[in-house]
């Protein structure tokens, strides 16, 4: 009786990229692109005002993302709106300082 033996791929945590960019990092770039192509589309230099930014844009993230973490995108926009001090619990509306002792004149 032998042991039965199937092939699995050896990297399993292996992040998807796309020409070297996460997908958070495309959605971001093609979502740029959609906006500056709805506001230039009427232009006669819709080539330039469009694609030369969007270019630059993704040169930019190529660039800036070196080395950083996986999601450095995300956390950089979710920890920038963020507040800066994160509370347990709401902060209390109602407060009274507590009873302190008169001092009697003595």
């Amino acid at each position: 009786m032998s042991l039965k033996v199937t092939p699995v791929s050896q990297c399993l945590e292996k992040k998807l990229k796309f020409f070297g960019f996460e997908v958070p990092d495309l959605l971001f770039i093609l979502f740029f692109l959609s906006i500056i192509n709805f506001i230039f589309s009427g232009f006669r230099w819709k080539l330039f005002l469009v694609w030369i930014p969007t270019a630059i844009l993704a040169l930019v993230l190529r660039i800036g993302k070196h080395g950083k973490p996986d999601n450095y995108l995300i956390h950089k926009i979710k920890f920038t709106f963020q507040p800066k001090i994160l509370r347990a619990f709401p902060e209390a509306t109602d407060f009274k300082n507590p009873p302190t002792i008169k001092e009697r004149g003595i």
